[in-house]
C-alpha cells in the first residue's frame, strides 16, 4: 500500500492522524466528569495506542484489539462518539480491515 509522507517530517500520515485521535480522545475522556465503570480500559488502551505511536510500528492487529476494548468501554457514552470514531477511522486507514461476519 503506498505511503505520503508529510514533507520535511518523515512521519507516515496515518501515525499522525491515529496520534491526534487517540490524543483528541483522551482529552474527552479526562473531561467527561461522570463516571463510568469501564473508564480505567479505555484510559489503558489510549495508552497501549499513544505507546504504539510513538514507537513507530503499529501492530494492526493489537490496535484493532484496543479499539474494541475502548468501544466497549465507552460505546454507551454518546458524548465520546465523535472522538471514538475518529480513532477508529484512524486505525482502519492502517488497513487490514477484518470481514464482516454473515449471520
Amino acid at each position: 500500500m503506498g505511503q505520503t509522507r508529510v514533507t520535511g517530517s518523515g512521519e507516515d500520515p496515518r501515525a499522525a492522524a491515529l496520534r491526534a485521535a487517540v490524543a483528541q480522545l483522551r482529552r474527552e475522556l479526562a473531561g467527561y466528569r461522570a463516571e463510568f465503570g469501564d473508564r480505567a480500559i479505555a484510559e489503558d488502551e489510549l495508552a497501549v495506542l499513544a505507546a504504539m505511536i510513538a514507537a513507530g510500528d503499529p501492530e494492526i492487529p493489537r490496535m484493532r484489539r484496543s479499539l474494541l476494548l475502548i468501544a466497549g468501554a465507552i460505546g454507551s457514552v454518546s458524548a465520546l462518539s465523535p472522538a471514538l470514531m475518529q480513532v477508529r477511522n484512524a486505525v482502519d486507514t492502517f488497513g487490514d480491515v477484518p470481514p464482516r461476519r454473515k449471520v
